[in-house]
């Protein structure tokens, strides 16, 4: 039996209804490939600019590594300064070492990076490196042998120990900032004493056997 002209109106709407609903997983599908279009958008011209300025900005930029393109974009540069920070950058490949070892300045602060690769090292002409606000446990030891690496940013990472010898023998290190740091008690104490670099340190926390008042 066929059903009512109204019921046959209603049916009729409510499908109609059903099929101006968006798939929501469609939509946070447009919304992401929209993102990540604008954020290639937005790599590819600061390479551009670096071509002009030598100085490579890919702060901001939603990166979770360097993409191979921009080794690419920036082959016949010699880049003077390197900015990744505030991305989602978990490592750098040690041909970023390679490909950019004349920079100056490197920024890598505010990611999710927890070494650097030993080929960072040769890194022949830096003077500054920030590696402030990821998750090192250790202070890289790459960062003890750059000839003239002169001040490192590592504060507000997870480090626990650092190699003071290592620290001690670093060809051109003035200044380390450490601070906010979950140091060992004896770390603590053993960079305090150093004089010939300046070392910033958060107040060393009080282990429950110091604290007499218990």
């Amino acid at each position: 039996m066929r059903p009512p002209a109204q019921f046959d109106g209603q049916v009729a709407t409510a499908n109609e209804a059903e099929a101006e609903q968006p798939d929501p997983r469609m939509v946070a599908m447009m919304i992401s490939t929209r993102l990540a279009g604008r954020a290639v958008i937005r790599v590819v011209g600061r390479c551009e600019e670096a071509q002009e300025n030598q100085e490579l900005d890919l702060s901001n930029c939603q990166l979770m590594q360097v993409p191979d393109a921009v080794y690419h974009l920036m082959r016949h540069t010699e880049l003077k300064t390197c900015d990744l920070s505030e991305n989602d950058i978990t490592k750098i490949p040690p041909k970023f070492a390679v490909k950019f070892n004349l920079i100056t300045d490197l920024n890598l602060s505010h990611n999710q990076m927890s070494k650097l690769p030993e080929e960072c090292a040769e890194m022949g002409n830096l003077e500054r490196l920030d590696i402030s606000h990821n998750s090192f446990i250790a202070v890289p030891q790459c960062s003890y042998k750059m000839p003239k690496l002169r001040s490192l940013k590592a504060n507000d990472n997870h480090i626990i120990d650092v190699e003071i010898e290592c620290l001690n023998e670093a060809p051109s290190l003035e200044k380390v900032d450490l601070e906010r740091n979950p140091l060992a008690p004896r770390i603590h104490d053993q960079l305090s004493r150093i004089t010939k670099i300046i070392i910033n340190l958060s107040p060393r926390q009080t282990e429950d056997w110091e604290d007499l008042t218990i």
